[in-house]
């Protein structure tokens, strides 16, 4: 691979650029996040700076050399923030042969609705094949690997359970494992790493949304999480592929982490990242989180809500083409001036958002999608708890045992402080 020594040069130029203020490299199609208004430079407290393992080059295109390689990325895989280089161009350029693009939910380009369907493509810039893994079928196959000797996954994932790149990756370690082919994870951190908290997932409640027995707050990397799943044998069979990780340097679970680039369209920023393990339980009721807003994960509210002064009116819009309650106007509550630094310090998920909201609307079919629900939640416990009234402290009495089981089962596959 005689481009690897020019490749890295350059690229340690546009890190300096990039440092200094320049840019050298286009970029399109971004989706890049707001930062809440905090300058990037306040969210980074330590030094040095984390460094994700797509930008450990020198680590990991050794292993790349004479391989056919296909490609689990986003519009999240990119190197040096978002004015960076996507790691498709990356590895081309250093003469990496890639043979295809796989592609997860949300697409590509990380533009399509949340369960939309996916449709194989081929990337206008690069010419490369985009194979779905969101459409017919979620596992790579025997046609799908027969020109790949090796799987590299670069997704940004945010830690939550239901957030669903970590059941893609299931998939992927399961058709992988079938067909001998090897997978290397280069990790990212986890924006939601600093905890775990939420009920286990009952394995009678298996789906798309929740595929293991774990927390709603893992506080796990991708990679991590990639190796709990082969090393606790809950892929099919039994089986184990053959996984290689490349850890982020200078990450560690505690320290603060804001995404510079949205990892889907839903979570527009941090705060939207942080709420999330909160708040997406209404996703199984009739109360609305915000989709068709501008404020998605950071607002609730339904027409019948009788408190809160916040108003907002759901409309189609991009990553949300028919939002709940479409045009209706809703009343509820604002979480926008809360900081990410306050959100973080509480360090659990707030069920209060959620029993509040019952309280006032629990005659009116709240639970209007309760099979959801109870897979988001992942046993019908937490709404049957709900409904019959428990408090906040009662349920959450009802993890202990659970999470305490959890972080011993985890510690064995964890790469970071």
């Amino acid at each position: 691979m005689p481009k690897v020594q020019t490749i890295l040069f350059f690229l340690i130029i546009f890190q300096l650029n990039c440092a200094n203020g320049k840019s050298t490299t286009e970029t399109t199609n971004e989706q890049s996040m707001p930062q809440d208004s905090t300058p990037n430079s306040e969210l980074i407290e330590e030094t040095p700076p984390i460094e994700v393992g797509a930008e450990r080059l020198d680590t990991y295109l050794p292993k790349l050399e004479n391989k056919r390689v296909g490609l689990v990325v986003n519009q999240s895989s990119r190197l040096y923030g978002t004015q960076g280089p996507h790691l498709v161009d990356t590895l081309l350029a250093a003469g990496v042969q890639v043979t295809k693009i796989f592609a997860l939910e949300h697409g590509f380009r990380g533009e399509a609705d949340a369960g939309a369907t996916i449709t194989d493509g081929v990337d206008d810039k690069s010419g490369l094949p985009i194979v779905s893994l969101y459409g017919q079928s979620k596992e790579p196959g025997a046609a799908d690997l027969a020109d790949v000797d090796l799987i590299v996954f670069d997704i940004q994932d945010v830690g939550v359970r239901f957030f669903t790149y970590i059941s893609h990756l299931h998939y992927i370690l399961q058709g992988a494992a079938k067909h001998d082919t090897p997978v290397m994870i280069l990790d990212r951190p986890n924006p939601n790493g600093h905890y775990i908290d939420g009920p286990i997932l009952d394995p009678a409640f298996q789906s798309f949304v929740g595929m293991h027995p774990v927390p709603v707050v893992h506080g796990m990397t991708i990679g991590e999480y990639g190796q709990m799943i082969n090393g606790r044998g809950w892929l099919d069979d039994g089986l184990r592929a053959e996984l290689t990780v490349i850890p982020c340097a200078n990450y560690s679970h505690g320290r603060r982490y804001a995404l510079p680039i949205k990892p889907s369209p839903n979570l527009p920023n941090e705060r939207s990242i942080l709420l999330y393990p909160s708040l997406c339980f209404f996703e199984g009721t009739i109360v609305s989180i915000g989709r068709g807003t501008d404020q998605q994960f950071q607002i609730y509210g339904h027409p019948l809500l009788s408190m809160g002064s916040y108003i907002f009116t759901p409309k189609p819009g991009p990553g949300s083409t028919d939002p709940k309650l479409n045009g209706k106007s809703c009343v509820g509550f604002s979480l926008v001036g809360q900081s990410p630094e306050l959100i973080r310090s509480q360090g659990r998920i707030n069920l209060n958002h959620l029993l509040r909201a019952y309280a006032q609307l629990k005659d009116h079919a709240f639970f209007d999608r309760p099979d959801f629900f109870d897979l988001l939640a992942g046993s019908s416990q937490l709404r049957q708890q709900i409904e019959s009234g428990m408090s906040e402290k009662d349920i959450r009495a009802g993890w202990a045992e659970g999470l305490v089981d959890f972080l011993q089962a985890r510690e064995p596959y964890l790469l970071y402080p």
